[in-house]
């Protein structure tokens, strides 16, 4: 109860006129004081986390601005109502938004970029490959030779101390082809990665200030339709406290009085603050969540890529590993002709130990990159806080309009009027149709 009790009072110094005296400027200091801490502190996160400063500047940049803002807050009552709504905007479309742009950002950091690098491990193994095998079969072709050689049972005059098979490769052709087909990779993977990072960079660092100022800009928009020439009108769908005293004060006075409301009414007006909605409400909320689904199905969808890629090349990594090599076996017949030897089947056979050859060079099998998993813990808060503004929406239109209704007692008085107006009509016309309805039951 002292807590709550020193929070009124708060409250009450906070949407009060300045006074004369030393006393009521000294308590009006301290609570701006603290408000203006609050905003500083959420601006030095802002720069801490999203614009990634990690000097002493966004310290400095958020005691100015604390020191400033507390002095402005004390001076101008609609700065505060102002700042005031400020903060439970960002709780709305425009905190939204931001939590939305972060996401993204942190999928394109984290999935998308382990996308372009696993696609990239998949190229560099596939030129590796080419690269490889290019030498190492024509290797493997003078060993065969020389075992040839040295099975053949040749005549003493016709053996030498030294045999020495020469070669002689026309590769390039191939070697223009694979380095072409590299600088094509590498210039791919540098593009893609520059656009990877520049959205990034727009993401997390341009977009925040467009949101602080699209959320300053429908909090004056707000401000001014309420405090405007139409607003009787403007979300005027509220029971406030203020209207239960009027109409207890019409009561008392033998005045035609309103509550309780009937069962249609409660559809449409509610009684604030409560965590009951309004149809307008509701369907508000369902706009609230159609682009968080969207973009959720969105990051879900580039995971669900990212992880199939990696167990696709995981998979290929270890059935190529379990490879068996070739084995090939060499199994010579030999006789003397006129002219020289030849080999046939005619006389005693000579086999030679097996000769193997690797089909895939283990260094040039791709190895997969696991996406962090700080990327999935981080969309996970994200969303977390995403689904909670989206529940509580409508709650945090009810205090806008409390917190207006304390800052603009005569503009609410005048929205009470109208409303309690509108709805005696109302009710008049429905007392009409009832007795036309059982004159027409009657006959």
């Amino acid at each position: 109860q002292g807590l709550v009790s020193i929070a009124q009072s708060a409250w009450g110094v906070f949407i009060s006129e300045r006074q004369p005296g030393w006393k009521h400027l000294m308590q009006l200091f301290a609570v701006c004081s603290v408000v203006g801490f609050f905003a500083s502190l959420l601006l030095f996160l802002g720069m801490r986390f999203s614009l990634a400063l990690h000097s002493l500047a966004p310290l400095l940049i958020s005691g100015s601005i604390w020191i400033l803002l507390s002095i402005a807050l004390s001076c101008f009552k609609h700065l505060r109502c102002f700042s005031a709504l400020f903060l439970l905007s960002c709780g709305l479309q425009s905190g939204r938004n931001a939590l939305i742009t972060a996401a993204t950002g942190v999928v394109t950091a984290g999935n998308i970029q382990n996308i372009l690098h696993n696609l990239k491990v998949l190229a560099d193994s596939i030129t590796c490959h080419l690269e490889c095998e290019q030498f190492a079969l024509i290797k493997y072709y003078v060993e065969a030779v020389k075992m040839i050689y040295k099975a053949a049972r040749l005549p003493p005059e016709l053996l030498r101390d030294e045999f020495t098979p020469s070669y002689s490769i026309s590769d390039h052709a191939l070697k223009q082809e694979l380095n072409d087909t590299k600088k094509e990779i590498q210039k791919v993977a540098s593009q893609v990665s520059f656009m990877l990072t520049l959205v990034s960079c727009i993401g997390q660092k341009i977009l925040p200030i467009v949101g602080i100022f699209l959320a300053s800009l429908g909090t004056g928009l707000f401000i001014k339709k309420f405090v405007g020439s139409y607003s009787a009108q403007f979300m005027n769908v509220y029971i406030t406290k203020q209207f239960i005293a009027f109409d207890e004060y019409q009561k008392q006075q033998q005045r035609p009085c309103l509550l309780p409301l009937n069962r249609k009414e409660r559809q449409t007006y509610v009684k604030i603050p409560s965590f009951c909605l309004t149809r307008k409400d509701r369907k508000n909320m369902q706009y609230f969540f159609l682009p968080v689904v969207a973009n959720l199905c969105t990051w879900l969808l580039f995971a669900a890529v990212d992880y199939l890629l990696y167990w696709l090349i995981l998979s290929v990594n270890k059935h190529l590993r379990e490879v068996p090599d070739l084995e090939i076996k060499f199994v010579f017949f030999q006789r003397r002709n006129q002219n020289g030897f030849i080999f046939d089947m005619r006389d005693h056979v000579a086999k030679v130990d097996p000769f193997k050859i690797s089909l895939f060079k283990h260094d040039c099998i791709p190895q997969p990159v696991l996406t962090p998993s700080t990327t999935w813990i981080q969309l996970g808060v994200i969303t977390f806080f995403l689904v909670i503004f989206g529940l509580f929406s409508g709650l945090l239109t009810q205090l806008k309009i409390l917190i207006l209704a304390s800052f603009y007692p005569d503009t609410e008085m005048k929205r009470i009027h109208f409303l309690h107006a509108k709805l005696l009509k109302k009710r008049a016309k429905l007392q009409e149709k009832p007795g036309k309805e059982a004159f027409a039951r009657t006959v």
